[in-house]
């Protein structure tokens, strides 16, 4: 059996200071935040700004990432526009000892599928055999979906499994059930639906609120992982109360940077042309938050 995701692994954002360079100590504090609290980190994607940094900065959030992530999964999205970046990512994430790497599906292009078969293949074929590649798809991001079939296609070149993040529980579900009893993990990306997916056999998530608050993203793991279907539905609600507030800002991922900042993690910036959420949204969230017992 080869290597799985499991547990709440949250898409680590990318701390950035005024600059927009990236802010090397607070991605280690960061780090050392959450290697005590989470189950792995999944950097470098969208939330953490990959597509928005250039090859040698993501090497070097990597790095980071695996000196001070002692107890965590890593997975680094090593996806890109061009094969070449994601195969020279992929290759670096390997050497360095990260456990896997996942690919969002080439964007920008509407790529047909045999193009996407050998954006994928290529990766897999340029790192070493045991090391897993995922494929991301994330269709708002790229453009375009993956049929199952390219699934299948995808699997029979190696591929490990997929971070599913359509958003879509059915798409969801039905992923799930064209690879049940076969060696192809299925992680989902959000916390959103994290109860019909677990309920589906998801092992999994990558929740962009755990970023904040681990905590309540791991009580819903564990109570879904013991069966307490009733308990989770309960956190999984509250914590769709918590995305809620992160709407509050212009985009759920500076709503991140904001509640980082709020629980005295880390105070960073996200990179230009993103701007650090407003005083007023800041306090907003900070109401908000203490209104939901949550600060």
């Amino acid at each position: 059996m080869s290597y799985k995701m499991k547990g709440c692994i949250p898409p680590m954002v990318t701390p950035f200071n005024k600059n927009g360079n990236v802010d090397e100590a607070g991605l280690r504090k960061l780090v050392r935040y959450l290697n005590d609290r989470v189950h792995g980190i999944f950097i470098c994607g969208s939330y953490g700004s990959g597509p928005m940094m250039s090859v040698d900065e993501r090497k070097r959030v990597a790095e980071i990432c695996k000196e001070e992530g002692t107890k965590l999964q890593i997975i680094a999205m090593t996806g890109s526009i061009n094969t070449r970046d994601s195969i020279e990512l992929a290759q670096h994430a390997d050497k360095i000892g990260l456990d896997a790497a996942s690919a969002v599906c080439p964007y920008y292009y509407h790529h047909n599928m045999d193009d996407v078969v050998g954006f994928y293949s290529d990766i897999k074929n340029a790192v070493s055999k045991d090391f897993p590649i995922y494929i991301y798809t994330n269709p708002k991001f790229s453009g375009y979906s993956v049929d199952l079939k390219t699934m299948h296609r995808l699997k029979d070149a190696g591929i490990a499994g997929a971070k599913a993040a359509s958003f879509d529980i059915m798409e969801f579900a039905n992923l799930v059930r064209e690879f049940e009893g076969e060696d192809f993990d299925v992680a989902l990306g959000t916390e959103a639906l994290w109860l019909p997916a677990s309920v589906y056999g998801a092992k999994a998530f990558i929740p962009g609120l755990a970023n904040a608050f681990p905590e309540i993203c791991v009580q819903m793991y564990d109570e879904s992982q013991r069966g307490d279907y009733e308990a989770c539905r309960r956190t999984q609600f509250r914590i769709n109360e918590l995305r809620d507030v992160m709407y509050m800002a212009k985009s759920t991922q500076l709503a991140i940077y904001a509640m980082l900042q709020i629980r005295g993690i880390v105070d960073c910036y996200p990179r230009k042309p993103f701007n650090k959420a407003s005083e007023v949204e800041i306090n907003n969230i900070r109401k908000k938050l203490s209104e939901m017992g949550m600060i």
